[in-house]
C-alpha cells in the first residue's frame, strides 16, 4: 500500500502536486473527461490540468452535445494549449456517463496513451493528486490504480450529508459483496488505468451506460488478472452545475452487480 498522503481538501488543485522523476512525468497519459453542460466548470479543470508538471499529460474533453456550449468552450482551449495536448471529442447526444468514457477511453489508446485517466468535470476529483496516482502506477505495476474515498487517509465533502454518505457506502459495500472484490471504492470514478488493462476488458464489449460503468470496469479488470491500488484522496461535493444521477441510472446500478455475477458463473 502507498504512504498515505495528506488527506485535507484540495483547495488549490495544483498545490501539494508530487513531483515525479522526469521520465515517469513525460510518461504518454490522457485525461478522459465527459462533459454535458459544463461551462463553469471545464475551464477551471483544464487550466489546473495544463498547470501540473506532468509533460505527457493530454486532456480529451468528450462532450455529449452540451446545450450551454462546453464544446465551444472545449476547443477555444484547445486552440489556446494546442492540439498536442488537449483535443475534444464530439458527440452527436447524449448516451450515458460510461458510453461517454468508452468512446474517449477508446481514443485515447488508439491514440497512444501508455495510461487513461477518468476524472469528473465537476471538480470532484482533485487535480492534484493525479501525479500521485501515476507514480504509484508506475511503481507498482498495478492494473488500475483508483482515487479512492473509502480507504484509510480518503476523505468526503463536508456538504455530504449523513444520508448521502450512507447511501455511498452502502452501494459499495453492496456491489462489493456480490461480486466478491476487495476493492475498497468500487463505484468511485477517479481511476487511472494502464493501456493493456484497458485492452483486455474490451471497452466496445461493456454494458454500462450509466454510473455502474465504474462497477463493471474494475470487476473485469480483477477477474482477468490485473492488480489494483487505492490511493486516499478528498472528494469535493461540485459546486457548479447539476448532477446527471437520475432514477433510471440509479435502477441501472442496482442491477448491474447481479448481471455481472450470473455472466461470470455462465
Amino acid at each position: 500500500m502507498p504512504s498515505k498522503p495528506d488527506a485535507k481538501p484540495d483547495t488549490k488543485p495544483t498545490s501539494r502536486a508530487v513531483a515525479l522523476p522526469d521520465d515517469w512525468a513525460a510518461t504518454p497519459l490522457t485525461v478522459v473527461m465527459p462533459t454535458y453542460n459544463e461551462a463553469g466548470n471545464l475551464p477551471g479543470m483544464a487550466e489546473a490540468l495544463m498547470a501540473l508538471p506532468l509533460p505527457g499529460l493530454r486532456l480529451l474533453v468528450v462532450d455529449d452535445s452540451s446545450p450551454d456550449g462546453t464544446g465551444d468552450i472545449a476547443e477555444e482551449y484547445v486552440r489556446r494549449f494546442g492540439g498536442e495536448r488537449m483535443a475534444v471529442l464530439h458527440r452527436a447526444g447524449k448516451e450515458g456517463l460510461g458510453r461517454a468514457y468508452a468512446a474517449g477511453m477508446t481514443r485515447a489508446v488508439t491514440d497512444g496513451a501508455r495510461y487513461v485517466l477518468q476524472m469528473d468535470a465537476d471538480g470532484s476529483h482533485p487535480v492534484a493528486r493525479v501525479p500521485e496516482m501515476l507514480g504509484v502506477a508506475l511503481s507498482t505495476g498495478a492494473g488500475v490504480t483508483i482515487g479512492s474515498r473509502y480507504v484509510e487517509g480518503g476523505t468526503l465533502s463536508d456538504a455530504w450529508g449523513a444520508h448521502r454518505r450512507l447511501l455511498s457506502r452502502w452501494a459499495n459495500a453492496y456491489a462489493g459483496t456480490i461480486l466478491g472484490t476487495r476493492v475498497r471504492d468500487i463505484t468511485g470514478g477517479f481511476n487511472l488505468w494502464r493501456e493493456d488493462a484497458l485492452r483486455a476488458i474490451d471497452l466496445a464489449s461493456v454494458d454500462s451506460a450509466g454510473y455502474s460503468f465504474q462497477v463493471e470496469m474494475k470487476y473485469r479488470a480483477v477477474r482477468r488478472g490485473y492488480g489494483t491500488m487505492e490511493v486516499p484522496i478528498h472528494f469535493e461535493d461540485r459546486t457548479v452545475g447539476e448532477s446527471k444521477m437520475n432514477l433510471m441510472v440509479q435502477l441501472e446500478s442496482v442491477a448491474m452487480p447481479w448481471k455481472l455475477r450470473a455472466r461470470s458463473r455462465r
